[in-house]
């Protein structure tokens, strides 16, 4: 009995192999344009702020290495190789080159990134980048990043180089921490190494040492302090204390001075034009809350007296509607006694003015 064809097993072998000989087809007219295609124009791309090499010098390295590009084929330059000699340079962590068919060859190159400045005590000067790698400083840029400074022995020797020594392994991820915490990065200014190898941290606010001793549980260590900073700083002054030590689990041991050290500490306070600016925000600000408060308060006097005035108007009419019978009543009283009055006052018939007179004279 014959088996039945899997049609679908072909149909899928006969799309994988027509892909195949696509891609072969379309490499082999890559290929034959590449001879004819001439490189017109070359590229340099490096994104960022920090310029610790020019587009001038990564030219000058491509010059160097593969001669005048513009005019070649593009068969004929290699890639790989300017990749790799830009990526020699100890300032430069990534580096792409790729070329188009319109003859324009592109460099992109990503800068290594310091965080931290070592200033060794042998007096070497050398950056250590976002990637836990020494790299040197230069003259064409200055990075603005924490400085460490003190006893510390690990040296460079110029080239990109790891860290060696726990002591700078230590500073490295204590730059980092910092970097990351936009509090931390506004409030440490400076790292320092102290004679029993633990890093001390000076402050741009507060005139003390904060000594972290190292690395280990930095996050439980600088979430004590904050907490110091919100308890303690407001009711005591930021210049009450000499140290604050880290080192120990869960806890902060503090060396206070003395009220004389702290009142030459003091600097008599001058209002500069940031204060300044902050008491004319806060005034304006006040001023309009007042001037809202007011508003508010004139819109419900207002309410209140028309709701008055609505529910006094049905009692002012229900009064002038008694008073107005009232008034009606006097004058039909007034009439009513008006017409007695005239009824008496009238004068008496004819007959009985005789009888009057009749009467007298019988009198008489």
């Amino acid at each position: 009995m014959l088996k039945r064809v899997n049609w679908k097993a072909i149909f899928k072998g006969f799309a994988w192999l027509t892909c195949l000989a696509g891609v072969v087809v379309l490499m082999s007219f890559i290929d034959t344009k590449k001879q004819s295609v001439k490189c017109t124009k070359i590229e340099i791309l490096i994104p960022g702020a920090d310029n610790f090499i020019e587009i001038e010098e990564i030219d000058a390295i491509l010059k160097q290495n593969q001669g005048d590009l513009i005019g070649r084929n593009l068969e004929g330059i290699n890639l790989h190789d300017m990749e790799k000699s830009i990526a020699a340079n100890p300032y430069i962590g990534f580096v792409k080159v790729y070329a188009d068919m319109n003859g324009t060859v592109f460099v992109e190159v990503k800068q290594r990134q310091p965080i931290l400045r070592v200033l060794n005590a042998g007096g070497q000067d050398y950056y250590v980048d976002s990637e836990g790698l020494k790299m040197p400083v230069s003259s064409n840029f200055t990075a603005n990043v924490l400085v460490a400074t003190g006893n510390i022995l690990e040296g460079f020797n110029g080239r990109v180089d790891t860290l060696m020594t726990a002591t700078v392994k230590d500073l490295y991820k204590t730059a980092m921490f910092v970097k990351k915490d936009t509090l931390w990065d506004a409030q440490i200014e400076q790292l320092n190494v102290n004679e029993k190898s633990d890093i001390e941290m000076i402050p741009r606010v507060g005139n003390q040492r904060i000594i972290l001793g190292n690395a280990k549980d930095i996050e439980a260590k600088m979430g004590n302090l904050l907490a110091f900073y919100k308890q303690a700083m407001p009711k005591v002054g930021w210049n009450a204390y000499r140290s604050i030590n880290l080192k120990y689990t869960n806890q902060i041991v503090c060396e206070k001075r003395d009220s004389l050290a702290i009142k030459k500490l003091q600097k008599p306070v001058v209002p500069d034009s940031t204060l300044k600016q902050r008491e004319v925000i806060n005034a304006a600000v006040q001023s309009a809350i007042q001037n809202e408060i007011k508003k508010a308060t004139t819109e419900g006097t207002t309410a209140t007296k028309k709701e008055e005035k609505t529910t006094v108007t049905p009692a002012k009419t229900e009064v002038n509607k008694a008073a107005k019978n009232e008034v009606s009543k006097r004058a039909e009283n007034k009439e009513q006694v008006k017409k007695t009055t005239t009824k008496a006052e009238m004068p008496l018939p004819k007959t009985a003015v005789a009888k009057e007179k009749t009467v007298t004279k019988s009198n008489r």
